[in-house]
């Protein structure tokens, strides 16, 4: 095979080099011919080539002879949008590949960079899981047979933080005391509310949930605390009882009661504080036995300083707080909580879906905006869609390509060489470390640069880019 002779033009700067062949992950770099023109010393690791076996030939030939077995770069020629696939190399070392082109203004491809992450490590610690996930799953079948509730969702707590407010939970649980729950939407207000109420002397009396963010304004008082006959246009001629009455002796949770209207606050700080309350229409105040659980994902201080929450309802409510941390700076819960909702599924559908190591460590890195509901959301979604059993990043769907900044597509200015086309390249990572960081020192560190550097190339390459 005769190598082919390549342009002279310098590829990158020196420090741009640097940063290259010092990443952890290969990066194999073709020009929009498929001819490859750099490659640096992570790729050859875990592939098990030689420099001179791929530089200067075209990714086509490389396939052909089988250099290589399957090549992102032209799929990502051909589909003109980034490419993930799989790849095993004749080390033994599998990878997940990621090819994305680079545009200029005439929306030709000048590039495709490929980054190679050797994900050899999650398909061995897939194997040892085995038997930890069954004994898990034995584990898991115990909990949910010995849970007072029979509707209640499982509770996972094998992140340190998670364990901690079990903890709290636990110390509260046995007592009567007001609780309310803060924390992001999705993180499972209502699954911890559930765990203190089976875990105190009124489990098996009722539960209630309110929305109070779900109920219309004019509407809220007589869900919440009913009416009596005749006392309105269109109310039932037989009164309605509120749902304070219907959680008597039981345990009410006020989910998003930082919606509850101003008004409403007044009448819920008397339930709290003389445990009665009268209906509309009615003159005879109605005594309950009412545990008064709580939840927001609201600032319920920035609230107060703003009347639209009242204070003495706000100190009311806090005797007990607790913050629920979202499920991105409790990690260790993540793949058991998928685990759970896959094997949930399963047993409904009658399915054996598993994740891949690949799918499992995406999730790991999904910063989960929506927590744990769009977790469950997500793993129900990628069951219905996957083809085979082994649910595959694809099927995920969690990030988009908009929004994928180590895989989106490259729009760049015209430029009269390549070196143009790397420096604006570099300024893009440079400014992305910046966004992700938030000062030089360790943006430039990121990047394998002093802050020195880091801030001349910056101001150097802004200059260039707005002098053009």
């Amino acid at each position: 095979m005769e190598r082919k002779k390549m342009p002279s033009e310098s590829l990158s700067s020196e420090f741009l080099d640097a940063i290259i062949e010092h990443s952890f992950d290969g990066i194999y770099i073709t020009d929009g011919q498929a001819n490859t023109i750099k490659v640096n010393r992570s790729y050859l690791t875990i592939s098990g080539l030689k420099k001179s076996e791929v530089i200067g030939y075209n990714m086509r030939e490389l396939v052909g002879n089988g250099t290589i077995s399957a090549s992102g770069s032209l799929m990502a020629l051909n589909q003109k949008h980034p490419v993930t696939i799989q790849q095993e190399f004749k080390t033994g070392k599998r990878a997940l590949i990621t090819s994305s082109p680079i545009f200029n203004s005439k929306n030709e491809i000048i590039l495709v960079i490929t980054n190679v992450r050797d994900i050899t490590e999650l398909y061995r610690l897939r194997e040892e899981s085995v038997q930890w996930k069954q004994e898990q799953e034995k584990l898991r079948q115990e909990l949910l047979h010995i849970k007072s509730a029979p509707d209640a969702e499982s509770l996972v707590a094998v992140d340190v933080k998670t364990q901690k407010i079990i903890s709290m939970l636990d110390r509260v649980a046995s007592l009567d005391t007001t609780v309310i729950l803060l924390g992001e939407t999705g993180v499972g207000k209502e699954v911890f509310a559930k765990y203190i109420y089976q875990n105190s002397p009124r489990n098996g009396k009722p539960f209630i949930k309110v929305n109070c963010g779900a109920i219309p304004a004019n509407l809220v008082e007589s869900e919440l605390f009913g009416y009596e006959k005749g006392a309105f246009t269109g109310a039932d001629r037989n009164g309605k009882m509120g749902l304070f009455e219907l959680a008597n002796t039981g345990t009410i949770f006020l989910d998003e009661v930082g919606e509850l209207p101003l008004d409403m606050q007044v009448k819920l700080l008397r339930v709290l504080q003389e445990q009665e309350f009268e209906r509309i229409g009615g003159r005879k105040p109605i005594k309950v036995d009412v545990r008064v659980l709580a939840a927001t994902n609201r600032d319920l201080e920035e609230m107060v300083r703003q009347k639209a929450f009242r204070q003495d309802l706000y100190y009311r409510l806090m005797i007990f707080p607790i913050s629920i941390p979202p499920l991105r700076e409790r990690s260790g819960d993540i793949v058991p909580l998928a685990d759970l909702f896959i094997d949930n599924l399963n047993k409904k559908y009658n399915f054996r879906k598993y994740f891949s190591p690949v799918s499992i460590q995406m999730m790991l890195d999904y910063n989960w905006p929506g927590n744990i509901r769009e977790l469950r959301n997500i793993i129900e979604r990628a069951v219905i869609i996957s083809n085979g059993d082994e649910i595959q990043p694809d099927a995920l769907h969690l990030y988009p390509i908009e929004e994928r900044p180590a895989t989106r597509s490259h729009v760049l200015d015209p430029v009269a060489d390549l070196k143009s086309a790397m420096e604006e390249l570099e300024l893009e990572y440079i400014n992305r470390a910046y966004d992700i960081y938030g000062n030089v020192r360790e943006a430039a560190e990121s990047l394998g640069m002093t802050p020195s550097t880091f801030v001349r190339k910056r101001k150097k390459y802004s200059q260039k880019k707005s002098d053009g």
